[in-house]
């Protein structure tokens, strides 16, 4: 590779992204930077000036600017640190929250709509493509798919940082609302893949035995970031696993081996024999998840199912079997 390879894919990607920004809608009234600041305010609620100055390698000068300028438009406020009293805490309003929010929404129909022109076997070659990037030019959280989020204290989140837990009121809607959204982002799935698990979830509110069944939601700082769901099946004896999902901001921190690992363990102390899934060959990682938990592919077949062409696949997990 030479200076000139660099270069060629930085002019290449550049134009990537002003595509993306055509006509300035994707930050009005914002600039880039101001948008990147509002950013990481909304996903670390407490930080401070000197944390988020390092964070976006900005000038002090410049970022008090765009801070006052927020705090004139009441977007955020500063106030002493809970820490460091030499320090400024810098927390958002409810309207920099709004802002911050409608920013957000803007970039993923952006970027959704960029993904609708790439063919969904292609797209995880892709994510693999910039993750390799990432890592070779030295991005300490490149497991994820998306720019690194900062927790609390303006430092990579870490796996000890995630909680799993019980649904609390309004997550049940929330894995409706992320897996329909993902799903059409990353592999351009229809509102038919919605109404599944919008059905899913319904009849496990509506009617579920929590000895047999059970959800969990994977927090981190605050929000939920993942989900799994273990219900019955037909098949006497049987556990069947749904709805596995990690927000790509989380993505690198376990929360997937997590989720799996705990049905696995409530699976067996609840008595069944087996867990069995229904997945399809283009979620790669979910896969190898499975795999790492012992689950072994047993039959799978081609379907047009959500607006794509797919390979369904079925897993099956002996919980009697020795772990070789």
């Amino acid at each position: 590779m030479t200076v000139q390879d660099v270069r060629s894919f930085n002019r290449f990607y550049t134009n990537v992204i002003g595509a993306l920004d055509y006509g300035r809608r994707l930050y009005a009234p914002y600039t880039l930077t101001e948008s990147r600041v509002l950013y990481e305010l909304a996903h670390a609620p407490r930080t401070d000036a000197a944390d988020l100055r390092t964070q976006l390698h900005l000038d002090a000068g410049y970022l008090t600017r765009i801070l006052n300028k927020f705090e004139e438009d009441g977007l955020a406020e500063r106030g002493p640190s809970d820490t460091d009293p030499r320090r400024r805490r810098i927390t958002l309003t409810a309207a920099g929250r709004e802002a911050a929010a409608l920013l957000d929404e803007r970039a993923r129909e952006t970027v959704g709509a960029m993904l609708d022109t790439v063919r969904a076997e292609d797209r995880p070659r892709l994510a693999e493509a910039m993750r390799t990037v990432r890592t070779i030019l030295g991005d300490s959280d490149s497991d994820s798919d998306s720019d690194s989020d900062s927790d609390s204290d303006g430092r990579a989140p870490r796996p000890e940082d995630v909680v799993l837990r019980e649904p609390a009121p309004g997550d049940l809607g929330w894995i409706v609302q992320r897996n329909a959204a993902l799903y059409a982002a990353e592999y351009g799935f229809d509102a038919d893949y919605e109404a599944l698990v919008a059905r899913i979830v319904a009849d496990y509110a509506e009617d579920h035995d929590p000895h047999l069944e059970r959800t969990w939601i994977a927090e981190l700082d605050g929000r939920p970031v993942g989900c799994v769901m273990c219900v019955r099946d037909d098949t006497p004896g049987a556990a069947r696993l749904r709805l596995l999902l990690v927000e790509p901001d989380a993505r690198g921190l376990r929360i997937g081996d997590r989720l799996v690992g705990a049905l696995v363990d409530f699976a067996r102390e609840a008595g069944y024999r087996e867990v069995v899934l229904w997945t399809n060959d283009i979620l790669g990682a979910a896969r190898r998840i499975y795999q790492r938990h012992g689950f072994v592919l047993v039959a799978e077949k081609p379907h047009h199912s959500f607006g794509q062409d797919l390979t369904g696949q079925d897993w099956r997990l002996d919980l009697h079997a020795t772990p070789e």
